[in-house]
């Protein structure tokens, strides 16, 4: 009897300090004002260019004994053929899977017997591998990393067993609503070709493109070998000139940054085209693929921002230089969809639970820059989503964003890119997207300040000038939001396609 005494006492007391401590912090109205940003200083960058054209950047960062070293092929998905599309990961890929002198699995047991790990990829402007490992392990490293670039086996077995696995996703992923709508944007808004490929294109594919791509592309004068961690200037040069000095030049190809050009307008062109633009309603097209028996609809806006790239073009020629539209687009997109706290996600999941999550992005090339916006719904609710997505996106040209928003969403940026910094991988692949785009290291000293500086201003007459004109693309079962969508755009007319219909390599979309 005394212990359940002794029992309930010690539970009511526990239930009172509860009851305290709720109360104390739902007494609490505001938030408490985000810190001050903190500065990122990036440990001195060092270059030098071995004679057969392969540069070498070295920075040393002492506080773990871990380095990374990323070799950067400056050649992606924008050097492939539309019919051969995701010939540049296809390519990537098969790196590991095989050389002369070691199989797949060798190369996979010899990095993890080193405590450390290698990985591939391509993206639209660049490809690359690299690996991650203890300072004392390198050297061994290196030699098998070196082995998968310079003597890829390419052997039929493995292109096999990759195109199958590839074309098994690819049936699978198409059918998904979010998916399908990220690559329709792809060629419908965008005009490119999915990075990844298509089912046509994948089947496509034969082992002479894969050797040719890396023969014409995988060459020294076209790459940039990244060391970061605890390595010294003296000890990361010699391991380059001893596991990549001999790697010869095969051709002289048309680097991405040489095919861009081409592409290129004049300036009074290029500012005639925004002034039509800027008149432009701000959704020009609505598009509905029909997914019959989908569980959810995907939403999407999707436009093409035309002369606006990465770089700074000075007659056709990059001049080194990070775009004037760069910064403000990031903290465009970080106020707009960029995280948990962000607009988009704001009005469609936490205000009315929509969505389990809104956001937005830009993918950066040379000249131009794909904006986009996704989320997905129930169909019900997708043309109400679809009318939220285009009234946050008019905001942003016709209302300003307050100081209280304003701060904490660089705050974001700044501070995520200083997370980034801290790790060696995070941080050889901040100086490879750097270098993929022919800019310098020292950039990243500036990030921060860049961020700071981007005023309300500049963010609606960014959003004014290369928002408009638009597409609005869905994917899902259309007979549940059909007569819904044409009563929220009532002026506009709507496109419909069926899924089993598209072809993707099709500029039309239709087969």
């Amino acid at each position: 009897m005394k212990n359940g005494k002794w029992k309930m006492e010690n539970i009511l007391k526990i239930l009172c300090v509860l009851c305290v401590l709720c109360g104390s912090i739902f007494a609490q109205e505001t938030l408490p004002a985000p810190s001050a940003p903190k500065s990122v200083t990036v440990p001195a960058v060092k270059e030098k260019t071995l004679p057969n054209g392969l540069q070498v950047v070295v920075v040393e960062k002492k506080n773990v004994p871990l380095v990374t070293v990323q070799l950067l092929v400056k050649s992606g998905a924008e050097m492939e053929d539309d019919a051969k599309a995701g010939l540049a990961d296809m390519t990537a890929s098969l790196l590991t899977k095989g050389t002369k002198t070691r199989t797949a699995t060798q190369i996979a047991e010899q990095i993890e017997f080193l405590g450390g790990s290698i990985n591939t990829g391509a993206n639209w402007n660049s490809s690359g591998v690299d690996v991650n490992v203890m300072a004392d392990k390198l050297d061994q490293a290196m030699a098998i990393m070196a082995d998968t670039v310079l003597n890829p086996a390419f052997s039929q077995s493995e292109i096999d067993l990759l195109k199958s696995q590839t074309l098994d996703s690819l049936a699978y992923n198409l059918k998904q609503p979010g998916f399908l709508a990220n690559y329709v944007a792809t060629k419908y808004s965008f005009n490119e070709h999915p990075a990844g490929g298509t089912p046509e294109s994948i089947n496509a594919i034969k082992r002479d493109d894969i050797v040719n791509f890396h023969k014409e592309n995988y060459e020294p004068q076209n790459a940039v070998l990244i060391f970061t961690g605890d390595i010294t200037n003296v000890k990361a040069n010699a391991l380059a000139q001893k596991y990549f000095g001999q790697w010869k030049n095969q051709s002289v190809p048309a680097k991405a940054s040489e095919k861009s050009q081409t592409i290129t307008e004049s300036a009074d062109s290029a500012a005639m085209r925004k002034q039509k633009e800027m008149r432009q309603p701000l959704v020009k097209r609505i598009l509905v693929v029909d997914l019959p028996n989908s569980g959810q609809a995907a939403v999407a806006f999707a436009k093409d921002i035309e002369g606006n790239g990465r770089i700074v073009w000075d007659d056709k020629k990059s001049v080194g230089a990070t775009s004037s539209a760069y910064y403000p687009a990031l903290v465009l997109n970080s106020v707009l969809g960029g995280g948990y706290s962000s607009r988009l996600n704001q009005e469609i999941r936490i205000k009315r639970g929509l969505s389990y999550g809104a956001g937005s992005s830009f993918g950066w090339r040379w000249y131009n820059t794909n904006f986009s916006t996704r989320t997905q719904t129930k169909n019900e609710s997708a043309a109400e989503v679809a009318d939220l997505v285009i009234d946050e996106i008019k905001k942003l040209e016709n209302g300003k964003i307050p100081d209280t928003e304003l701060g904490p969403r660089k705050l974001v940026l700044t501070g995520g890119f200083g997370r980034n910094l801290e790790t060696t991988r995070g941080l050889a692949g901040a100086i490879a997207d750097l270098y993929s785009f022919g800019l310098p290291a020292t950039e990243l000293n500036s990030y921060m300040k860049s961020v700071q500086a981007v005023s309300d201003a500049q963010i609606q007459k960014f959003a004014g000038a290369n928002l408009k004109g638009g597409d609005i693309i869905i994917v899902g079962d259309y007979a549940k939001f059909k007569d819904d969508l044409a009563k929220h755009f009532p002026d506009m007319k709507i496109e419909v396609i069926k899924a089993a219909e598209i072809d993707l390599s099709k500029e039309n979309l239709r087969k």
